[in-house]
């Protein structure tokens, strides 16, 4: 096994299937194959499944994909650093991050570390829960977490740096503000409105459940698992929504209207890292977050 054949490997399973892997290698299909097929007989089983035309991994290959991240990673990061002594900086950064905390903080600590590493590219997936970025982490799948929970949160083998706290806040819809321009709206208050909601597992879904538990009447018009739907629902009166205070700013140049909701709730946004063997691009990015996270606690 060597870095030629895991490198390859995971081209196949990013681009799902060897044609498309094929293409972005710049090498011809028939090679990527008979590598892959060494590979395979090198490891002694199958690490994917051949459905037409289509490559499925095995349950060997799905095995073998983080422990592969790892060793192609800490090979480039090996690189980087001897090539920072040349003088070059290049490189990536692979990230997960859930979707409010997607809007804010990483819109601004990535900008800022574009801005100081502008020959790195920065590629960040997606994830639900806490525990998708976690296990994202901990695999090696990404070197970077970004995620909010209910409460400070703590992971064994994992570094945590806190970065802030975003309050929960009520982005009315136009069609149905009736709340007098107020600034603050108790949660009693949304007793008979339409809400939009996320799906079970987030703190905004839990506001709500938490508010019909206690008796207030409120109504959940969608729920919705991506986010990015919430704004246009809202501007086209289907209801109000509930989102972290991350979501302000644009909900704002929007049109929209924003009001804290009392009792307050709060988003607690973290960044997440592997506790060794980091690339130069992941270190920097940390030195980032920590400023950001000094910058919210003035």
């Amino acid at each position: 096994m060597d870095i030629r054949q895991l490198k390859y490997f995971l081209a196949v399973v990013d681009h799902q299937g060897f044609s498309r892997a094929a293409e972005k290698l710049l090498i011809a299909q028939p090679s990527l194959s008979q590598t892959i097929k060494t590979l395979e007989q090198e490891v002694g089983v199958p690490l994917f499944h051949r459905v037409g035309r289509r490559a499925v991994l095995s349950e060997a290959g799905r095995e073998l994909v983080g422990p592969a991240r790892i060793v192609v990673r800490d090979l480039e990061a090996a690189k980087s650093a001897l090539d920072a002594l040349k003088g070059v900086r290049s490189g990536r950064l692979e990230m997960t991050a859930m979707p409010s905390p997607g809007i804010e903080p990483l819109t601004s600590m990535i900008a800022t570390f574009t801005r100081l590493h502008p020959s790195v590219t920065v590629s960040v997936d997606a994830a639900f829960t806490p525990d998708d970025v976690v296990a994202s982490v901990r695999s090696g799948n990404t070197e970077i977490g970004l995620l909010g929970s209910d409460r400070p949160i703590r992971v064994p083998d994992v570094d945590v740096m806190q970065l802030e706290r975003q309050p929960l806040v009520l982005i009315i819809s136009p069609q149905a503000d009736v709340f007098d321009q107020r600034d603050s709206i108790a949660r009693e208050d949304l007793g008979g409105h339409r809400v939009i909601v996320s799906q079970r597992g987030s703190l905004m879904r839990w506001l709500v459940d938490d508010m019909l538990a206690g008796g207030v009447n409120v109504e959940i018009a969608v729920e919705v698992a991506h986010r990015t739907s919430v704004l246009p629902l809202v501007l086209a009166g289907v209801g109000h929504a509930l989102m972290p205070s991350s979501w302000a700013p644009l909900a704002r140049k929007s049109g929209l209207r924003v009001a804290r909701i009392e009792p307050v709730s709060e988003l607690h946004v973290a960044v997440l890292s592997r506790q060794s063997d980091l690339t130069p691009s992941a270190r920097a990015f940390l030195g980032v977050a920590a400023e950001y996270a000094a910058s919210r606690s003035e």
